[in-house]
């Protein structure tokens, strides 16, 4: 018997989720998807939509466009694509503090995102990194900690809205340290950034992805990451273990679909992003932004968000954390 050769494996694999494609790509046939990101445009839930849309558009051989929908503290491009399309041509780039704590502090009559989407899969985690303006009078964390005990109330942070895990981990940070900072909510993480680069606010604490350019451009500055482990885009800044604060925290984002999208096409959808997620491409380009490609199935991705919403719970109660 002649044995199969390792490229004729991989070559019937490639036909094989070509074949399970196909009937997705008759969908979508003239018809471009389109990616709703619930934020403004800079941030990582941008990035994240943007580093799948050319590979998953070759990959379902249709055109794919980014649509910023930001506000309601993800709400608006929630119920969008919750009352969009049956057939998965509209689909949401989802970020973890949107769809785990959102529906805790912002409840939406009639729209739940863990009822009204339906999870297609997980692009990728990042740990978040605390920065502060360039010229703030502090260079190290415990540097930081000193100057803000000195200044109750004085230091503010910016977030990309009331609820964000940006708000949320900031609390839980003056939970832990007994410090007190003023929030300054924004409607999205590129909003926000900008702010802090023209020193309007102090520090934000957020994902690495917007932020690296500026940190290694010196027009910010990388304090702690809230991580276990240390950042392999920035090795010599410290984690909040290394810091003295048990305080981790990190963000994911994934794809989602309307709860009316048929098993038959979110499974079809669910192969095209783990194609996409797995592949080296996308895994060099999460690295580069210091974030981490996972591959999740959409069961896979109900759990995490469900256990998620459950631990962020106690902390929003902890910290009283209300809705505008």
């Amino acid at each position: 018997m002649t044995p199969i050769s390792r490229r004729t494996l991989m070559t019937v694999a490639s036909l094989s989720a070509a074949a399970w494609l196909n009937p997705v790509r008759a969908q979508l046939a003239g018809k471009p998807l389109t990616l709703i990101v619930p934020a403004a445009a800079g941030g990582t839930t941008d990035i994240a939509a943007r580093m799948l849309a050319e590979p998953l558009g070759r990959i379902l051989q249709t055109s794919v466009v980014v649509d910023n929908r930001g506000g309601g503290n993800g709400n608006i491009a929630g119920q969008m694509v919750a009352r969009g399309p049956e057939d998965g041509s509209t689909l949401l780039v989802q970020y973890s503090g949107y769809q785990c704590i959102t529906p805790l502090i912002q409840p939406v009559a009639g729209f739940d995102p863990a009822i009204n989407l339906k999870p297609i899969g997980h692009l990728i985690d990042a740990p978040q990194l605390l920065v502060v303006r360039a010229n703030f009078p502090a260079n190290t964390f415990e540097e930081f900690l000193k100057y803000v005990k000195a200044n109750p109330g004085k230091v503010n942070y910016a977030s990309s809205g009331n609820g964000s895990l940006q708000h949320v981990t900031t609390e839980l940070l003056k939970d832990l340290t007994k410090t007190y900072m003023t929030h300054i909510p924004y409607r999205g993480t590129g909003p926000a950034l900008n702010d802090l680069l023209a020193g309007t606010v102090d520090l934000t604490i957020t994902t690495p992805p917007p932020l690296l350019p500026h940190i290694r451009a010196g027009k910010l500055k990388a304090l702690m990451v809230t991580g276990r482990t240390l950042l392999a885009a920035l090795p010599n800044v410290p984690t909040s273990t290394e810091a003295g604060v048990p305080l981790v925290a990190s963000s994911w984002f994934g794809v989602y679909g309307p709860a009316s999208l048929s098993s038959d096409v979110q499974n079809r959808l669910s192969l095209a992003v783990k194609q996409v997620v797995e592949s080296d491409g996308f895994k060099k380009r999460a690295e580069e932004q210091g974030a981490k490609a996972i591959v999740m199935n959409s069961a896979e991705l109900a759990k995490l968000a469900a256990n998620e919403r459950n631990m962020w719970g106690r902390i929003v109660k902890l910290a009283n954390i209300k809705a505008d």
